[in-house]
């Protein structure tokens, strides 16, 4: 079970989570602010009744009277208690204590006096409440504005995106060949747009693969129908010859023949698309060592048997390849029934087997009328036949080439037709397989 992608709005996150992370910001800067400030502002004070007491010290050695020691050191929040050698006291009795109060205790080194200091923090309080409201605000109004700038900044910024999505709901309705084409792809949209650009390039091509196909399919379909019609309307017409008015004997022979051949020929045609079928879904090789040249001695026999008017030679070293032999036996077969059926009577067909690096060739060679370079791939397509030589009166389906390049590439390798040597006329066919 797949989980639901989240789709909530990217403005609206983007957004709030900026706000948040910016308020959190400020509320940190809010808290280091006030706390530099209250620490300041204290250790001013604190400077300030040091000085205070400093100042005492001096007018005591100029031999001033505490009362007078303590009217010039009071005064702008501070408050001074000075008690003389003898027990007199001078100034305030007990500080008043409206919020927190520092104190300095100072002694008089001339008089033997003690003078004490007090500094209400009420003001500093006072002060660092008037900063954080101030701070507050500000900050309050900076979040406002940054909202603002937010929505209009990361609306422009994710037009892109608003791009991709129109572009692909103009693909989901039929209207193809449209791109992004983005200036940069070493930024996250451009590596997106890029992205999807591929995407649709691998999605159109795949379409366009899928209706060749189609397309492909049903031309096969109707020349395996027109190929099946051939023979089993030859079928029909000959058995209905045998069954009407009575026919000699000999007539009788000729019409079982008729029957016969045109059966073969239907049944080789659906054998050769079955052949085709399983190579389409995958070949199950039954792998083992093969001896090339013994393979294609043997075949050489079996086509000397069929065509006795043709010369028919093999050459070339033991080589071995690691195959399915009896796959590749049909293979080396359909080459050769195609080069007896090319090449006339007192002709010549050569197979030569030989080393490549990293390879095995088997070369099947005819004196027929060769094939032109323009046509050497195409003879590998279902139901292609080439000139006159591949008709369906020789009995060719039009499909032996198709399937014996297909079963060499299941082995890894592949049939190809070549340019024949210099001075040579004919085709030339080439089974290429890795060598053991």
């Amino acid at each position: 079970m797949t989980t639901p992608l989240r789709t909530h709005s990217l403005r609206t996150r983007l957004t709030l989570a900026t706000i948040v992370v910016a308020g959190l910001a400020l509320l940190g800067v809010v808290v280091v602010v006030d706390a530099v400030y209250g620490l300041q502002a204290r250790k001013q004070l604190s400077e300030r009744l040091t000085d205070r007491a400093n100042f005492a010290v001096q007018l005591d050695g100029r031999n001033q009277a505490a009362a007078q020691i303590v009217r010039r050191t009071s005064g702008t929040g501070i408050q001074v208690k000075v008690v003389t050698a003898d027990g007199r006291r001078f100034g305030v009795d007990d500080p008043i204590e409206t919020g927190e109060v520092m104190t300095t205790d100072r002694r008089l080194p001339k008089s033997g006096a003690t003078i004490s200091l007090y500094a209400d923090t009420t003001t500093i309080d006072e002060s660092r409440t008037l900063l954080r409201q101030v701070l507050g605000l500000v900050g309050g109004g900076a979040l406002a504005l940054t909202a603002g700038g937010l929505l209009l900044t990361v609306r422009r910024s994710l037009r892109p995106l608003d791009a991709m999505t129109n572009l692909a709901y103009s693909i989901a309705h039929g209207r193809r060949g449209q791109r992004l084409r983005p200036e940069r792809t070493d930024t996250e949209l451009g590596r997106t747009a890029s992205a999807l650009d591929t995407m649709i390039d691998s999605l159109e091509g795949a379409e366009r693969q899928a209706r060749d196909s189609e397309q492909r399919s049903r031309q096969f379909l109707a020349d395996i129908a027109h190929e099946l019609r051939t023979p089993i309307a030859g079928v029909q017409a000959a058995a209905q010859a045998a069954i009407q008015a009575p026919a000699s004997r000999q007539e009788q022979d000729r019409m079982h023949l008729l029957l016969v051949r045109e059966a073969k020929r239907a049944g080789r045609l659906v054998e050769d698309l079955l052949a085709l079928a399983k190579i389409d879904a995958g070949l199950d090789l039954h792998r083992e060592p093969v001896d090339l040249l013994a393979l294609a001695d043997a075949e050489a026999d079996r086509a000397r048997l069929l065509s006795p008017d043709l010369v028919i030679e093999v050459t070339g070293e033991h080589l071995h390849a690691v195959a399915d032999a009896e796959r590749l036996t049909q293979v080396v077969a359909n080459v050769l029934d195609n080069a007896r059926r090319h090449t006339p009577d007192g002709g010549r067909v050569s197979i030569t087997v030989r080393r490549a690096p990293g390879q095995a060739f088997v070369e099947v060679a005819d004196t027929g009328p060769g094939v032109p370079p323009s046509a050497r791939e195409a003879i590998f397509g279902r139901l292609v036949r080439h000139d006159t030589g591949r008709d369906r009166k020789s009995g060719g389906s039009g499909l032996g080439l198709a399937i014996a390049r297909g079963i060499a590439r299941a082995h890894g390798g592949d049939l190809v037709c070549v340019e024949p040597p210099p001075g040579a006329h004919g085709a030339v066919f080439r089974l290429v397989l890795p060598a053991r």
